[in-house]
């Protein structure tokens, strides 16, 4: 019998020592007697192998490892991975997969092994794609996904179902998933997709419908908190390399040469700090959490005059959400994902610095802007995402095979685990300035902090 009350409590299970396990939803929550079945990893010949391939119910991860000897145990959470007994029969199953928002390396990949899982871990034949995001729901837009037609479109960039920004309509999606008897939702995207998952799995909450709801976080700009990092990230960095070593080549190849890069980083500038580190030909590195200014004593201005001086070129990186308060001229607007519209610091920066240096006549720079963003966005992940993206998918099929729902399947520390909707949603990862990465991409680069600008100047921050 189902219960038509949402409990919108957080499921806290407390124990000695501090210990505090942010559990997620389970199906038995709100429907009870529900008939449980054996695993069919069982027999799996993939697995037999495998001494331990069941996860204890009662292991979980710990959200902060460095701790005093005197610290309380702290935040846990569920740790992912198969369980003993499954909530489904595979005969019975018909999941369906969404992508929404921006693109990223790794998509195409996350969709083949929820296929490929649920098909050959589990004997699930029956799932289907969602075509462009949530308003693909009741457009009535699905394509039918098999291992076949899945079997090579992690090679690709992009996601082969297509994506778009809002046309989240609570009611409607459910609506079609209750009329075309889906039983496992899988959706894929950022803070903002996650927010309307979380609003699906209350709305079937609601209604009592035996349906799970599994998020994959995704996000470009690695700015998902509580998780180590988002699928797609190391792809990022890895192919910015190219753009600053075009930048680099530029800079070198003239005198007092300026290479000047904008990468990927609305609100958290991880990608830059993190290409600005693997490259080591750049001289300063700009992001949305680290104020900065341009004239003056200790200005950007100055610096590069300095740089260029002592070396004869420059490359700059700069994250696009950085510098927005000297940029922004007109009021602010959204996409439709609520997701603040940016100006071009890159190309505002790039006007900014020659028009500065035409004025002073004193250094004749050259300087070369490079935007690499939808080039980086564009590309098929590499090894490394390739094979968190696999694990991320099937961590999110145990899970939902397990009955649990309303989480996203993520690492932490090292762990993979199942994460509540909110604690996803609640705030964003950015980067700490003052946390010792940060220090090192500065002993890095060489570059000021910006930190004490001279009096009357104004200062960049977001």
């Amino acid at each position: 019998m189902a219960s038509n009350g949402v409990d919108e409590q957080i499921k806290l299970v407390e124990g000695p020592a501090g210990y505090v396990l942010e559990d997620v939803p389970h199906l038995s929550d709100y429907i009870h007697d529900l008939p449980t079945y054996p695993n069919p990893l069982q027999s799996n010949p993939a697995y037999s192998v495998v001494r331990q391939y069941f996860v204890d119910e009662d292991d979980t991860v710990q959200e902060k490892i460095v701790v005093h000897k005197d610290s309380p145990r702290g935040t846990h959470f569920r740790r992912a991975g198969p369980r003993q007994k499954v909530y489904f029969k595979p005969a019975d199953v018909r999941a369906c997969i969404v992508t929404c928002g921006g693109l990223c390396p790794g998509l195409n990949t996350v969709i083949r092994e929820i296929v490929c899982g649920l098909h050959f871990m589990y004997g699930v034949t029956e799932v289907i794609g969602v075509d462009c995001g949530f308003r693909g729901f009741y457009s009535k837009n699905t394509v039918a996904l098999t291992p076949k037609t899945v079997s090579d479109i992690h090679k690709r960039g992009g996601t082969i179902l297509g994506t778009s920004r809002g046309g989240h309509d609570t009611s409607k999606i459910v609506d079609n998933i209750q009329d075309r008897e889906i039983n496992q939702v899988y959706i894929i995207g950022g803070d903002g997709t996650q927010k309307g998952a979380s609003a699906i799995y209350k709305e079937i909450r609601r209604r009592g419908l035996k349906v799970a709801v599994a998020g994959i976080p995704k996000t470009i700009d690695n700015d998902i908190p509580v998780i180590d990092k988002s699928f797609g990230f190391d792809s990022a960095v890895e192919e910015a390399q190219r753009a600053i070593n075009a930048a680099h080549v530029e800079a070198t190849s003239v005198e007092n040469g300026i290479g000047l890069v904008k990468l990927m980083g609305r609100y958290s500038g991880f990608i830059a700090m993190y290409a600005t580190l693997a490259s080591r030909d750049v001289d300063c590195c700009l992001i949305p959490e680290s104020p900065f200014y341009l004239e003056g004593k200790g200005g950007l201005y100055e610096f590069i005059a300095k740089r260029l001086r002592e070396n004869g070129h420059m490359v700059i990186v700069v994250a696009e959400g950085a510098g927005q308060d000297l940029v922004a001229e007109s009021v602010e607007q959204q996409d439709a994902s609520g997701n603040k519209l940016l100006k071009d610091v890159g190309l505002w920066m790039s006007l900014k610095i020659k028009e500065h240096f035409a004025k002073q006549s004193v250094l004749d720079i050259t300087l070369k802007y490079i935007d690499p963003t939808y080039m980086i966005r564009a590309i098929p992940a590499n090894a490394s995402d390739n094979v968190y993206s696999t694990l991320l998918a099937q961590s999110a099929v145990h899970g939902a095979m397990a009955g649990y729902t309303g989480f996203v399947s993520g690492l932490v520390n090292g762990r993979h685990t199942y994460i509540p909707f909110n604690r996803i949603t609640e705030k964003q990862n950015k980067v700490v300035i003052t946390d010792r990465m940060w220090a090192r991409m500065l002993s890095s680069t060489n570059q000021p902090s910006f930190m004490n600008p001279p009096k009357g100047t104004t200062v960049v921050s977001n």
